[in-house]
């Protein structure tokens, strides 16, 4: 990719329910500096662990708005926090869903599970967002009279364009 190709970036993680922790920094680490915190991760003990952008991104410096919603959660609430603690992108839209536990599931006789938290998420500033999520820098609900409008892509165009 040529310097100038990409001017600006909206990444949408609305309705993203997440994925693999490895993923998420890795993702994080194309708009973030390499060694730079992405995610700590405590374990029920105390005993903690850093992930950390291990690569040099491309897209390090170009201007991003970032869309979450409710439907928001786990790895992309890793990055839309990571990036927004770093006052690397702006976030719009609503509130995420505040996934910030790691659970393991164990199966148990008769067909029936368990999932038993074993450790927590903590974004770079150190906030635990569970139950509580991500608070978006611009607020804006969908229009729901107009369901083929989208307000908040167009607030991040806005944003983009100041």
């Amino acid at each position: 990719m040529g310097k100038g190709e990409v001017k600006s970036l909206i990444l949408d993680l609305r309705n993203n329910p997440g994925g693999y922790l490895a993923g998420a920094v890795y993702i994080a680490g194309e708009f973030l500096a390499r060694g730079t915190l992405v995610v700590q991760q405590e374990q029920a003990s105390g005993i903690g662990e850093s992930y950390s952008v291990d690569r040099q991104g491309k897209l390090l410096d170009i201007p991003m708005v970032i869309l979450i919603n409710k439907g928001s959660a786990s790895a992309s609430e890793i990055v839309a926090g990571a990036l927004r603690d770093y006052n690397r992108a702006r976030l719009v839209g609503e509130t995420s869903f505040g996934k910030g536990s790691i659970q393991e599931a164990q199966d148990l006789p008769g067909g029936a599970g368990l999932h038993i938290t074993t450790a927590k998420w903590l974004l770079p500033k150190g906030e635990w967002i569970n139950g509580a999520g991500i608070k978006p820098d611009i607020e804006l609900a969908m229009d729901e009279k107009n369901p083929t409008a989208d307000p908040q892509l167009e607030k991040a165009i806005e944003t983009l364009l100041k």
